[in-house]
């Protein structure tokens, strides 16, 4: 049979593949779409388990409210460019309110579950977005709060969500971007643990600046540092983002409280890859 242009063109649009991999599938199905899909959809999972290895610290973190309940979720690329590409950005969203919708209790369970939007699994949907963008794509962490709840992310590139004890929307709204812009460790002081004293404390105590100064000034100097170092790590006793002169505290008086809030920077504590552009277009050339 004649592999026209126009049948290679379908193929293309309705996969994502390549020209020269579109014509392969099309030539090995004697022009058959659904066959050609096929071939392509088993030529990409297996290309795409070949990219598990790949460092995959690009990506989008995103959050979905409903009904009360919330989702953030972290999915991982290789590359920024992928990261902004329309259909990357649709798969990660889509997949927040399928976390919000379904609660699935861990990863295990998120990639068994079936999406209503593709009526696939996830871990098979995840394959499907290796073959079309041609990158590993990896879900690298999800987690869900119920309550009176508020969300904000910012460039895809910091994800907050929070959940209160009332529900007010421009508050919260407000306390979501403080929360992103200042990255508090803990809603007040008696969350944080001991040892994270202790260790700060220890630190403090250990600085050249105060090595000559009696044991009685030092232990009050440091304490004072480490009560400024705590003050810094808690939500509510940092100054507003918005309004410097006030804390989250003073902003908050009385109306709510917080009862537990999530903040995800994308890539955290992830190997980054560095990329020498010229060889990748040199390597995009020759294939």
């Amino acid at each position: 049979m004649v592999i026209t242009a126009a049948m290679v063109k379908d193929l293309r649009e309705k996969t994502g593949a390549g020209f020269m991999d579109s014509k392969k599938a099309l030539e090995q199905s004697d022009g058959d779409m659904e066959k050609a899909m096929e071939f392509l959809r088993q030529k990409g999972i297996a290309s795409a388990e070949k990219k598990q290895n790949r460092i995959a610290a690009e990506g989008l973190v995103a959050a979905y409210i409903e009904n009360s309940t919330g989702s953030i979720v972290e999915v991982n690329c290789e590359t920024d460019f992928v990261a902004k590409n329309e259909d990357f950005k649709t798969f990660v969203n889509g997949l927040a309110k399928h976390i919000a919708l379904t609660k699935p209790a861990d990863m295990d369970a998120l990639n068994s579950s079936v999406c209503s939007c593709c009526n696939m699994k996830i871990e098979d949907a995840v394959k499907d977005k290796i073959a079309t963008i041609g990158e590993k794509i990896s879900i690298r962490r999800f987690a869900i709060l119920e309550g009176n709840l508020a969300s904000y992310v910012h460039n895809g590139k910091i994800g907050v969500l929070i959940s209160a004890s009332k529900q007010d929307e421009t508050l919260l709204k407000d306390i979501s971007l403080h929360i992103a812009s200042s990255a508090p460790e803990f809603i007040s002081r008696n969350e944080i643990p001991q040892e994270v004293i202790d260790e700060e404390t220890r630190i403090e105590m250990g600085k050249e600046d105060l090595a000559k100064k009696p044991e009685n000034i030092r232990a009050k100097i440091v304490e004072g540092r480490v009560n400024k170092l705590m003050a810094q790590k808690c939500l509510l006793e940092q100054p507003f983002v918005k309004n410097p002169d006030v804390t989250v505290e003073a902003l908050l008086n009385g109306k709510l409280e917080i009862k537990s809030f999530i903040r995800w920077t994308l890539g955290e504590g992830l190997e980054k890859r560095q990329d020498n552009f010229a060889e990748e277009v040199m390597s995009q050339m020759v294939r």
